[in-house]
């Protein structure tokens, strides 16, 4: 259970807007259902599509004050700012390319932002972005929902308590078959429309769900990536981003690494898979099985650790909602992030920082890293595969 020191309790809740995510959008319900699940957040506004129609039809439906919805992000920003009672933090859930405008409007109004992945389309907006927050003291959480994962956050762990010696090989892939066909020429899938948009999505397979499997493998090893070599594929005929992304890696210490990501591959769902492999032992853990994790000490037999079962760490224990055996997922795992932002934006208000040092989150830090890595694998495989270095963590 997410310990209640860590939560805000129901009268406190956080009073949260949301830009983008209206009628038809997938992942702006995902934020909303998330939000919800511990109780810690309610919905007041939200400037819900860029129509100011479907905006208001969005926002109707969801039961905001007529108010409180809004035509544009920029005038949401100003009203809100202005309110006794104005939203303390925003989601941003648009295409990716107007993350950048709208995160920019809510931290110059003096309010947080929770932010969908990738946080932006160009690294240089994402630097300036993570100075505007730091300059204004303000939260920036970005949603790369997969490290709240129980197991995920176990992984971590072994890692860090060393149980698996020194990393030497980091292997993550990504697979779905969604775009095996170009669906986003029906004019029926919007989702499939502005993600395979490189205007509107600034990466195609490798924006979309290789910045998770970025992500993943960057949070669990704990290792610094210095360099990439990349080849980007346009596997359907005329379809101008990439949807098949090959990476090798080559991280600080030596350890090397592979990235799969594809969004053509028959038979694959929500496919997420790690694997990290170093001197003293190896571990694997599975999105589409995410209550367990294999781990094998060196010279031993593989145990299969289960969410809330024996050997169960604190790092997940502490994102545990249900006894073992009663499978929690994809919905549980992004409530769980929000928890954890929940945590801070509640001390936040008191100046401080949440007593459980395990409550973390992605930040605009990780954000700009994300993007980072983009381009780096944009510009490698433009120049044919040649490896290609990341800019040093600051």
């Amino acid at each position: 259970m997410v310990a209640p020191s860590t939560t805000a309790r129901k009268a406190e809740r956080i009073r949260l807007g949301m830009v983008g995510g209206g009628e038809g959008a997938f992942i702006g319900a995902v934020h909303r259902i998330a939000a919800r699940l511990d109780d810690q957040y309610v919905l007041l506004a939200g400037a819900l599509s860029s129509t100011p129609e479907k905006a208001r039809r969005s926002g109707r439906a969801l039961g905001l004050d007529e108010d409180r919805i809004y035509d544009d992000h920029e005038a949401m920003a100003r009203a809100e700012s202005q309110r006794a009672d104005g939203i303390e933090a925003v989601v941003i859930v648009t295409p990716n390319h107007v993350h950048a405008p709208v995160a920019r409007a809510f931290l110059e109004a003096g309010i947080h932002v929770i932010c969908d992945k990738p946080v932006t389309v160009r690294s240089e907006d994402a630097r300036q972005l993570a100075e505007l927050a730091r300059r204004r003291g303000l939260i920036f959480a970005v949603t790369h929902n997969y490290s709240a994962y129980p197991m995920v956050r176990m992984a971590r762990e072994l890692v860090r308590q060393g149980r698996l010696g020194d990393i030497r090989v980091v292997q993550v892939e990504y697979a779905q078959d969604w775009l095996t066909e170009p669906v986003e020429r029906s004019g029926e899938h919007k989702q499939a429309a502005w993600r395979t948009d490189p205007a509107k999505a600034g990466g195609g397979a490798i924006g979309d769900i290789g910045s998770h499997a970025w992500h993943l493998a960057d949070y669990v090893s704990g290792l610094a990536l210095e360099q990439v070599c990349a080849e980007l594929s346009s596997c359907v005929p005329g379809r101008g981003i990439d949807d098949n992304v090959q990476v090798m890696m080559r991280y600080a210490g030596g350890a090397r690494g592979s990235l799969w990501a594809s969004q053509v591959a028959p038979g694959h769902l929500n496919d997420l898979r790690l694997r990290v492999f170093g001197s003293q032992g190896g571990l694997e853990w599975r999105q589409e099985h995410p209550n367990q994790l294999r781990y094998t000490p060196l010279g031993q037999p593989t145990q299969l650790l289960e969410r809330a079962g024996a050997g169960f760490l604190h790092a997940g224990q502490r994102l545990n909602r249900l006894p073992g055996g009663h499978p929690e997922g994809y919905l549980e795992a992004f409530a769980s992030l929000y928890a954890d932002v929940a945590a801070h934006l509640v001390q936040a208000r008191a100046g401080g920082l949440p007593a459980d040092p395990d409550s973390h989150f992605p930040t605009i830090d990780d954000g700009l890293r994300g993007v980072q890595f983009i381009e780096a694998v944009q510009h490698s495989a433009r120049q044919g595969g040649q490896w290609v270095p990341l800019p040093a963590t600051a």
